[in-house]
């Protein structure tokens, strides 16, 4: 009788599992790379905070907050939260650490799982994971060109190319107010139901991002914030706009663009992929200049971005692409004895040493098995000795593209591997 496990993965929360698994590190690896080289640090950000960061930080009128949190009370009575986004525990990092007290920027790189409860579907997931970046202390339209270079970069040296990037400007003190009133008149004469009448009256801007077709129609006229920026907003933007040009990273400007948390202010971008379908962004950010005030902290800035991982991984998907660099094993050893075996533990350990990657056949396995594993491993190259090839100095190197073996010395198995493997990588 066939036992079968009563567990399972909670819904909305994917398994990353071999070999497809090496995708997903891949494409995490090559994002943060991209921030490295712009000297981005890394910070470890706790998985839970208090509800009241995310509450006061990200917006009480966003979806995020309203209706998609995961919090739990702890036996205490006190309120957390499973972090939905990166950007308002990043700043309470800094605050608390007094980092802001230092050098500026702060710049910080951070990567893992986040946790929204919403209906689960490709692309969409209620354990997501994101790479994000946060410059933190500096007001310059060329900073807030990095930040989305970074995030442009990490995407190219993916092979990522079918996507495209939109901005705007979401304006700043010096227009906010008075395109709010604008905005909010022009909400309050529209029939309304009573929930978006409420958001309209917290944060009108919020309106505009609802996906309904109907309210979509009715608020098609409505005014547009990059159309009432001040002229030190509108500076702002058009020398992030110039950088961009100046750096070759492409851009469509998007006035009707409202990003889905409150302390965006200014600069805001967002990524896009056709190829995804409903779930066609795979990552964006924006600048937020009063989010540390907010917090308790200095009146500084800040920009950053969060990319969904699992969204490209998608997006390379359905652009026919790999972010792999060669095959997770490129040496499988296939020992025939004891003596054998014990021979190539020790081969096997040279060849990791060298960064070769490297398996072998355990258990006792015979010939078949064993070369049915090297097979399915994915190696170009077999090692197999016996115990009889141990004492005659020998070992059998296959070539498992062309299934053309040889026997060369025991004692070059590593330098002959290798050669052999420069060659492919040649």
């Amino acid at each position: 009788m066939t036992k079968t496990s009563s567990f399972s993965a909670p819904r909305g929360v994917p398994d990353y599992l071999p070999p497809t698994s090496a995708e997903f590190v891949a494409v995490r690896d090559g994002l943060v790379a991209a921030a490295r080289l712009a000297g981005y640090g890394h910070i470890e950000l706790p998985v839970f905070e208090e509800t009241a960061l995310f509450a006061r930080g990200v917006g009480e009128s966003t979806d995020v907050v309203s209706k998609e949190m995961w919090t739990f009370a702890d036996r205490n009575g006190e309120s957390f939260t499973l972090r939905p986004e990166g950007t308002a525990g990043v700043m309470r990092a800094v605050i608390e650490h007094n980092l802001d007290r230092g050098q500026l920027p702060v710049k910080l790189c951070y990567a893992g799982p986040f946790f929204r409860y919403e209906r689960p579907q490709k692309g969409r997931y209620r354990q997501l994971q994101q790479v994000g970046i946060e410059a933190i202390g500096i007001d310059d339209p060329a900073l807030d060109a990095e930040v989305i270079a970074v995030a442009d970069r990490g995407f190219r040296g993916l092979g990522l190319d079918g996507f495209r990037l939109e901005i705007t400007s979401l304006g700043d003190e010096t227009c906010r107010p008075q395109y709010r009133e604008l905005l909010q008149e022009f909400l309050f004469k529209l029939p309304l139901d009573e929930e978006t009448k409420r958001r309209a009256q917290i944060n009108p801007l919020r309106v505009l991002d609802d996906k309904r077709p109907e309210v979509k129609e009715m608020t098609a006229d409505a005014p547009l914030m990059i159309d009432h920026l001040s002229e030190s907003a509108k500076a702002h933007f058009e020398q992030v706009l110039g950088h961009l040009d100046a750096l070759g990273v492409p851009y469509v400007v998007n006035p009707r663009m409202v990003r889905g948390l409150d302390y965006y202010t200014k600069t805001t971008f967002e990524f896009v992929h056709d190829g995804l379908g409903a779930q066609s962004g795979i990552g964006g950010g924006g600048r937020y200049d009063g989010l540390m005030a907010e917090l308790g902290g200095q009146p500084l800035s800040g920009i950053g971005f969060g990319i969904g991982v699992d969204r490209t991984v998608l997006a390379l998907e359905a652009e026919g692409k790999s972010a792999v660099d060669g095959p997770r094993i490129e040496v499988f050893g296939v020992p025939l004895g004891d003596v054998a075996k014990q021979r190539l533990v020790v081969i096997a350990g040279e060849l990791r040493k060298a960064g070769i990657r490297t398996d072998l056949a355990y258990g006792g396995r015979g010939m078949k098995g064993a070369m049915k594993a090297a097979d399915k491993s994915g190696a170009r190259v077999a090692l197999v000795l016996g115990d009889r090839e141990v004492a005659e100095g020998e070992i059998g190197l296959k070539d498992l593209s062309t299934g053309e073996q040889r026997q060369i010395p025991l004692d070059e198995a590593v330098a002959q591997v290798a050669a052999v493997l420069a060659g492919e990588r040649d």
